[in-house]
Parts: C-alpha cells; sequence; structure tokens
C-alpha cells in the first residue's frame, strides 16, 4: 500500500489595503433632454413586486435630464390601463462590472407609497434567473419609512424570499431635501456598503459555492423609482404626493489599479494520503483539500508528491 506525501506550497501576493480608484465609466448627466442613450436604456411595462406604476421609455415626462442632473418623476395618470408612470433605466446593454466602486449621488422623492432604489443585477439574469445572478441594492427606501436608508444584498442562498437576505438599514435627516453620495466597494471577498463615504455594512464572500456568492460575474446598474408594490405599498398611496422627483447628480464607476507586490512564498501543509483509493492519483472526488487565506491576496497554488 502506498503512503503519497503531498505538500502545499502557497505563494501570497498582498495587496494595497488603500485601493487605487480609477474613473472607468460616469455619467455627470451635464446635457439636457433625454438620459444618453450610449449608457442607458429601459424596463418598460409592468415588471415585478406588484408595483402600481408603467415603466415608460424615452418620455421626457418620466426621464430628462435638466439643469445637471438625472430626473425621474413618477406621476399620477392614467397610462396604459396603469394610475401611475415612473421610469427605470439600466446599463444592461450597454456596460456591467466585476467589482470596483459604484458611487451614485442622489437625492430622494418621498411620500407613502414610493420606493426609490438604486442597485445592480447579475448580467446573467437571462440565463440563471434571480436569485441566482445576485443583486446588490446599495440604496432602497420607502415612503412611509422615509428617513431610513436600506442596504441589502440577495443571492440563491440569502434573498428576502426565504428570510435569510444580509444586509442593514440606517436612519438619515431628511434624505429628499439634500444630496447623499450612495455606493458600494466590490472586491473578490467582499463588498462594502457606504452612506457618504462611511461603510454601514459587509457581505463576505464564505468562499462555499455560487448560492452564497454569485459577485464573481459582472453586474449592471438600475436606478429606479417604483409606486406602491410589496414594499413600498405596505402603507398604501397617497395620491396628494404626486408628482415626485428623485434627481441623480452622478453616477460614477472606478475600478482598482494598484498591483500585487511582496510575494511571499509559504508551505502551508504536508500530509499523507493512505489507500488504494489515493493512489497513484491523489485527486480523485473523494479527495478535498481546505485551505484558507488572509484577506486581500492573490494566490498561486502549487502542489508537490514529496515521495517522487
Amino acid at each position: 500500500m502506498k503512503n503519497i506525501i503531498i505538500a502545499f506550497v502557497l505563494f501570497l501576493s498582498s495587496l494595497c489595503f488603500s485601493q487605487e480608484w480609477k474613473l472607468v465609466w460616469s455619467d455627470e448627466f451635464e446635457y439636457e433632454g433625454l438620459p444618453d442613450s450610449t449608457k442607458w436604456s429601459y424596463e418598460v411595462g409592468y415588471i415585478r413586486n406588484n408595483e402600481k406604476q408603467y415603466y415608460t421609455e424615452k418620455r421626457s415626462e418620466n426621464a430628462r435630464v435638466e439643469n445637471g442632473n438625472l430626473v425621474i418623476e413618477a406621476r399620477k395618470e392614467e397610462y396604459k390601463d396603469f394610475d401611475y408612470t415612473s421610469a427605470s433605466i439600466h446599463t444592461k446593454k450597454t456596460a456591467n462590472w466585476t467589482y470596483g466602486r459604484i458611487e451614485v449621488r442622489a437625492k430622494l422623492p418621498t411620500g407613502k407609497g414610493t420606493w426609490p432604489a438604486i442597485w445592480m443585477l447579475g448580467a446573467n439574469i437571462s440565463d440563471v434567473g434571480w436569485p441566482e445572478c445576485g443583486e446588490v441594492d446599495f440604496m432602497e427606501n420607502v415612503g412611509y419609512d422615509p428617513e431610513r436608508i436600506h442596504f441589502n444584498i440577495h443571492t440563491e442562498a440569502y434573498n428576502h424570499v426565504k428570510g435569510t437576505n444580509k444586509g442593514t438599514s440606517i436612519s438619515v435627516n431628511k434624505p429628499y431635501e439634500k444630496f447623499n453620495v450612495y455606493s458600494i466597494e466590490w472586491f473578490e471577498d467582499r463588498i462594502d456598503f457606504y452612506f457618504n463615504y462611511t461603510k454601514t455594512f459587509t457581505f463576505e464572500n464564505e468562499y462555499k459555492t455560487w448560492k452564497e456568492w454569485p459577485y464573481f460575474e459582472p453586474e449592471y446598474l438600475i436606478i429606479n423609482l417604483a409606486i406602491g408594490g410589496s414594499w413600498g405599498g405596505l402603507q398604501g398611496i397617497d395620491d396628494s404626493i404626486f408628482p415626485q422627483k428623485y434627481f441623480i447628480d452622478y453616477v460614477r464607476v472606478y475600478q482598482d489599479t494598484s498591483e500585487a507586490t511582496d510575494i511571499e512564498k509559504k508551505k502551508v501543509n504536508e500530509f499523507g494520503l493512505n489507500g488504494l483509493k489515493n493512489y497513484p492519483n491523489p485527486f480523485n472526488p473523494e479527495t478535498t483539500f481546505v485551505f484558507h487565506v488572509p484577506r486581500q491576496q492573490d494566490i498561486r497554488l502549487e502542489i508537490f508528491n514529496l515521495s517522487g
């Protein structure tokens, strides 16, 4: 019976803890008219969550750029058998990203029935569905609780349908009267959520399966103003508040340009694999190797048979 001795050697490349962010995509809304069609597309019609609005396309009453801001306006009006209109714009057809800093400066609408959001979905949603694609909500607000901002993620393992979604919420003084910055910093090992550059929540990669962490695939950005629905409409809709305007000052996407340095070689483990089931090939389906590395590390794994 053979005893094969295996050694793991990890080459750890330490990354700088302060990222060097480079702007790779933005819309500063320094123009007039409809949102830039080279950057934004529209959701159209009824989409989800028992919401009461009809999302329109290329209709300036609901989405326009003026005075240096994108304005998404929800209106009380009859339109295609719906009682409200609004807009939801996204980058699915124009830009998707994997990792980076995504930052939006916005002033929110308010009043019972409003449900503005800034969020991301996996670009593979058409192939794998929701929540398998992964969702990142880095600003949600419901008008009946106007001074609370919510931050959440949704995956196959962690989502609101199962009651397992992960996130937090904070109290914010009148976010409908002033602009605030909502952002995430997305890495291979975590997603950090920020409000005005203060970290509010971290969702960590558990390094289990895609069910917990689908965030190794590209995601696209969505900015929308829903009316009513399964959350926004829990206390009804106050028709006296309309029209309601949602102002976006800018959208900026950065990616990290810092480089790995200080390469260090470490022998992590050495152990035997006994029994004919592991000989001559120790890498059969019954063999599992588990190892951990510190946060902010790139690794290269090498495996040697020390028995020759």
